[in-house]
């Protein structure tokens, strides 16, 4: 299928939203700008490519990969019928990004299909993740390299979920977060490298968290997320949703894409708990993670 119409395809690479057509094959035969600017592809890189070609590798919020199953496209164009979810789809400089997609067989004159079409938009709460960075920025609150609160703010923020607690009874908890090995990478590839891998981990925690959750960057390779109005169920399910996509994410280099994967420790506070007694209780359970083979989650 192709446009003829330069019109039609004007309106299509104006929109806000990605737009990208395929064949039965899921050949890629249209990339429109919208799908440019949220996923750092051009129409060059992908055109003639296949979606699951390690382009876009969708993935759920278990982490599950849903290219060779699951695909919403080859999902629609089996049942002929058209669908929407929710997914990750994993962006040029590594990181994950939460999308809402939804895909529409095609057919031709006689009913046919003949392919799919894809449409999907940032499903991130832009908005008040830009207004906490504007706030985080003017009270140099935000840490340059990765863009997330730093350890100032967090040590101020955490008092507060304790005011919050003894005066409306609203449960908090943290997660510490370590990437694994990361001496490893800064010695093979150095701390350039090192750098990046920093913010795309960065970018992917903060992406597969909640609008009114924190999450900073403890220090060095450490990262902390403070969920308000949380279960011991919901926070063990937030971990394992951040160590599962961080999984899913690699960092595009030259020798071939760079994966890493994060140890974590989750608990809720407790009774009679400080800000320091909490982390110190979340980073021995970070480190019972590390110490049963890393990658993993442990909470109490």
């Amino acid at each position: 299928m192709k446009f003829k119409d330069s019109f039609f395809k004007g309106l299509l690479d104006n929109l806000y939203d990605g737009v990208y057509y395929v064949d039965p094959e899921r050949t890629i035969l249209y990339w429109n700008k919208g799908a440019e600017r949220l996923t750092g592809y051009s129409s060059a890189d992908v055109l003639g490519t296949r979606c699951w070609d390690n382009i876009l590798m969708h993935v759920d919020v278990d982490g599950t990969s849903l290219c060779t199953s699951g695909c919403p496209l080859q999902r629609s164009m089996q049942s002929g019928d058209p669908l929407e979810g929710e997914v990750f789809l994993h962006h040029k400089d590594g990181h994950r990004v939460p999308v809402r997609v939804r895909a529409a067989p095609l057919r031709d004159s006689g009913g046919n299909v003949i392919g799919a079409v894809e449409i999907f938009s940032d499903n991130s709460e832009k908005i008040n993740s830009l207004d906490m960075i504007e706030e985080l920025q003017r009270k140099a609150f935000l840490d340059p390299l990765t863009g997330l609160a730093n350890r100032r703010y967090l040590d101020t923020s955490l008092p507060a979920r304790f005011d919050e607690i003894a005066r409306y009874g609203w449960q908090f908890g943290v997660i510490m977060m370590d990437i694994d090995n990361f001496k490893t990478v800064n010695d093979r590839y150095g701390h350039d490298v090192g750098d990046e891998a920093l913010k795309m981990v960065a970018r992917t925690l903060l992406n597969s968290s909640r609008s009114s959750d924190i999450v900073g960057r403890w220090g060095g390779e450490e990262f902390i997320a403070v969920l308000p109005n949380v279960t011991s169920l919901r926070l063990r399910m937030s971990a394992e949703r951040h160590r599962a996509l961080v999984e899913q994410s690699s960092l595009p280099l030259e020798s071939g894409p760079l994966a890493l994967t994060i140890s974590a420790g989750a608990t809720l506070v407790l009774p009679g708990d400080t800000p320091a007694t909490l982390i110190k209780r979340a980073d021995k359970l970070l480190y019972k993670s590390k110490a049963n083979g890393r990658n993993r989650v442990t909470s109490d």
